[in-house]
Parts: structure tokens; C-alpha cells; sequence
């Protein structure tokens, strides 16, 4: 009992000053394996699972400690472009304005290849730019694995991202539609993420079947990622949201 309070009280101490409770990173994929019409669900379906009422609920269910929210786009080692800077989703108009961003923003050229490495390497370095906050995750979205460079094993090996939770969305290529041979790759793929990719105590690979189903996984995955309450928080009574 005495540790375990010596690490609560420690806890405290080093957590009060910071401004949120998690800082989180969405990096979403736009390479060459991503038309037009999935580049657009895939903006959308982030949007899509902002605004579900639960995601909703988990974001604001400790207003004095928000979650602070980063995007950006990734394709090749050379290309990555930010989407949204640091924001704390602190009320429904802070959340309100990122699914607005969201649905208006339109695509530009980007390399074909595939460098989940450097995706990871720009988000880690996001991370240490923003707002300090009591912990820190990296969230990936991605349908084929890394071809450029860094390798993300290497990346991990190196202690670049030491003290942060790197989780993955394995998006299952349209192209394998159909039954048994859809879920051979997607099970190929999430076998990758978990080998090279995520990274914590806790992480894991979220799965969606195709970009269709982009947003009940990416639904899915956020409500993991912020629905815990932070070590030492009790969860306030439920609260009523205005109808929409």
C-alpha cells in the first residue's frame, strides 16, 4: 500500500503542471495505393469518428485535462504535410472545428512509395514540439508496408521513440475484395504492424476490411486510446450533450 501510494503521490508531482492528459498524433497514409475515392473516406471517416457520441464523450470527460490532437499526411520518406497543428479538443466547438478542417481538405501530389519509418520519425518529432502532456501516442494508419527509409524496427531499436506509445489501423487493400482472400492480407499486414510498427505498454493494431470501413475502426481505435482515465482520476458523473 505504501508503494503503491510513493507512486501516485510521484505521479502527481510530475503530471500537475501539464496542460493536457494525452498528446496524440494521426498519421494518416497517402501513397500510391490510395486513390482519390479512399484518400476522401479515409479524411472522412477520421471526421466521422470524432464526432461519434462516445468518442465525443470519452474527449471531454475531463475538461480540466484535455487531449491534444496533431494530423498529418504521410506518403514517402520526403513527404509529410500537416493537416492540423497542436489543438486541445477542450469543447464540442474545439472538436467541431477539427471534423470541419477534416472535410475540407483537399489532396495534393505525393510520392508513390511508402516510408512508415519516416511517418513515425515526423510524429515523434511533433511530439516533442507540443504541449506536455502525461502521455504521449502515436496512431497509424497504413494498407501496405514500409518500402523506403528508415525501417521502422530500426526506428524503435534506436530509443527515438522511447516513452511513447506507437499504435497501428491496418486498412485492408480494395483491390483484395472478396471473401477469405481480403482477410489473408489484412492478417499479413496486422502481423507486420505488430512485428515492426507498434510499440508501449498496451498497443495494438486496430483492423478495418477496406477504406469502407475506415471510420468504424478508427472509431474503435480512439476509443481505446482516450477512453482510460488517467493514473489516479476517478470518472465524473455522466454529462448531457446538447442535441444536434
Amino acid at each position: 500500500m505504501r508503494l503503491a501510494l510513493a507512486l501516485l503521490a510521484a505521479h502527481w508531482a510530475t503530471a500537475a503542471p501539464a496542460a493536457c492528459r494525452l498528446a496524440l498524433v494521426l498519421a494518416l497514409d497517402v501513397s500510391g495505393s490510395v486513390d482519390e475515392r479512399e484518400y476522401v473516406v479515409q479524411l472522412n471517416g477520421v471526421a466521422t469518428a470524432l464526432e461519434h457520441p462516445d468518442v465525443m464523450a470519452a474527449l471531454l470527460e475531463f475538461p480540466d485535462v484535455p487531449v491534444a490532437l496533431a494530423i498529418f499526411e504521410w506518403s514517402s520518406a520526403s513527404y509529410q504535410r500537416e493537416i492540423l497543428g497542436w489543438t486541445m479538443l477542450e469543447d464540442e466547438a474545439a472538436i467541431s472545428g477539427v471534423v470541419g478542417r477534416l472535410r475540407g481538405w483537399q489532396r495534393r501530389p505525393a510520392p508513390e512509395a511508402t516510408g512508415l519509418g519516416a511517418a513515425l520519425r515526423h510524429a515523434a518529432g511533433l511530439l516533442r514540439t507540443g504541449p506536455a502532456c502525461w502521455a504521449q501516442t502515436i496512431d497509424v494508419s497504413g494498407d501496405g508496408k514500409n518500402n523506403d527509409w528508415p525501417v521502422p524496427a530500426d526506428l524503435k531499436a534506436s530509443g527515438e521513440l522511447a516513452g511513447v506509445t506507437v499504435n497501428a489501423l491496418a486498412i485492408g487493400q480494395e483491390l483484395l475484395r472478396g471473401g477469405d482472400t481480403r482477410r489473408l492480407g489484412i492478417a499479413e499486414l496486422t502481423a507486420y504492424f505488430h512485428a515492426q510498427l507498434i510499440q508501449g505498454p498496451g498497443a495494438f493494431v486496430e483492423v478495418a476490411l477496406g477504406y469502407d470501413d475506415y471510420a468504424n475502426a478508427m472509431t474503435r481505435k480512439l476509443l481505446r486510446e482516450i477512453s482510460a482515465p488517467p493514473l489516479g482520476m476517478t470518472r465524473p458523473a455522466p454529462r448531457r450533450f446538447a442535441a444536434r
